[in-house]
């Protein structure tokens, strides 16, 4: 079983524990404890011993670390969020005007992104710049626009996760199995 707080702390070394011939002589100075059950006098406040200072200084240590941990967490969050709204300003401003999507666009592209397939309709001469990896795709707010290949390099740099489909014309081409193609039969 999980041993309690003051066992811990005692056992750590921060609470001392107070032997009981001390506290048994502490009454004996004039004060007399108020019986069990009835509440201490009002007028005169009881003296604590060591013991209990040291467990009340223990709780307070623990509560202000604690709240030291809780405010570094929100301003870590803050931070963050703060880095977040700065690269999706920075990505919208660079796909101002950049996207070559097109409504009349007849095919379909599809690719995988976070662990899901995704597509993008493109035309056919968008669908083979994009297998040759001229073309890249950015996601934004939800939607994925098609990029020319030097945009979306500078999506990356921006955010890394912004970018959603980005073809290496180096890399061996391989087919949906994750086979070389030059290795098929």
């Amino acid at each position: 079983m999980a041993e309690s707080l003051r066992d811990q702390l005692l056992k750590s070394g921060i609470v001392k524990q107070v032997r009981d011939d001390k506290r048994a002589s502490a009454p004996g100075k004039g004060a007399r404890p108020a019986p069990r059950g009835k509440p201490a006098p009002k007028g005169k406040p009881q003296p604590r011993s060591q013991e209990e200072i040291d467990l009340a200084r223990a709780y307070a240590l623990r509560a202000q670390t604690e709240a030291a941990e809780r405010r570094h967490a929100e301003q870590e969050a803050a931070e963050q969020a703060r880095l977040r709204r700065e690269r999706r300003a920075k990505l919208q401003q660079l796909l101002e005007g950049q996207a070559l999507n097109r409504p009349d666009a007849e095919h379909v592209r599809h690719f995988e992104y976070g662990g899901k397939i995704r597509r993008v309709h493109v035309d056919a001469g968008q669908l083979a710049a994009l297998n040759a990896g001229t073309l890249g795709v950015v996601q934004q707010n939800g939607r994925y626009l098609v990029v020319s290949r030097a945009v979306a390099e500078q999506a990356r740099a921006i955010d890394p996760h912004a970018l959603a489909l980005l073809v290496d014309p180096s890399a061996p081409r391989e087919d949906d199995d994750g086979v070389p193609a030059d290795l098929m039969w």
